[in-house]
């Protein structure tokens, strides 16, 4: 079984995962915004 987290390490990969999360909404925007592009400027 694991050790208990510690505040400091909790709170470490909490804004690990906050980050992370930013990335991938950033890149899914990202190719959305791409998609509308696309279909405005070929039209």
């Amino acid at each position: 079984m694991n050790a208990p987290l510690d505040n400091q390490d909790t709170a470490k990969r909490r804004k690990g995962v906050v980050r992370t999360a930013w990335i991938v909404g950033a890149v899914a925007l990202a190719i959305y915004v791409g998609f509308i592009l696309s279909g405005v400027l070929n039209a």
